[in-house]
């Protein structure tokens, strides 16, 4: 009698387990759907290029003190999954990843002056 209890014991013990598997399962697949929405949402606002804007291209790789953002370049055609074609100065077009670009802003900067007053410290 006590072994035939323990084993519906055990039989429920694995059953309740998988149900909570499954229901962690559920919940992650919605977790990483919201979040997907979120990024995709996110990155389609920002993106938005038209033929002929200036954008700058993100270089990985710019080595000590440089700037990681190079151009400016001109946006020539949009492919799908996100490739574009991106035109230098000199006119020579190549396509690069969509994501790695962000709009160049040509306006004049006006440069506010500070001014710092520096005092001898009491010895």
């Amino acid at each position: 009698m006590d072994l035939k209890n323990g084993g519906e014991t055990r039989f429920l013990q694995i059953h309740e387990l998988e149900e909570l598997r499954n229901h962690a399962y559920e919940s992650s697949s919605r977790y990483k759907e919201r979040v997907k929405r979120f990024h995709d949402k996110r990155i389609r606002e920002h993106k938005d290029f038209r033929v002929g804007d200036l954008v700058l291209l993100y270089s990985s790789r710019p080595g000590k003190l440089r700037s990681r953002w190079t151009g400016p370049y001109t946006f020539k055609e949009e492919f799908p999954y996100g490739a574009v074609t991106i035109e230098n100065l000199s006119g020579e077009t190549f396509k690069v990843n969509g994501h790695h670009l962000k709009l160049y802003i040509n306006e004049p900067v006006d440069p506010v002056e500070e001014i710092l007053e520096l005092h001898i410290p009491h010895t």
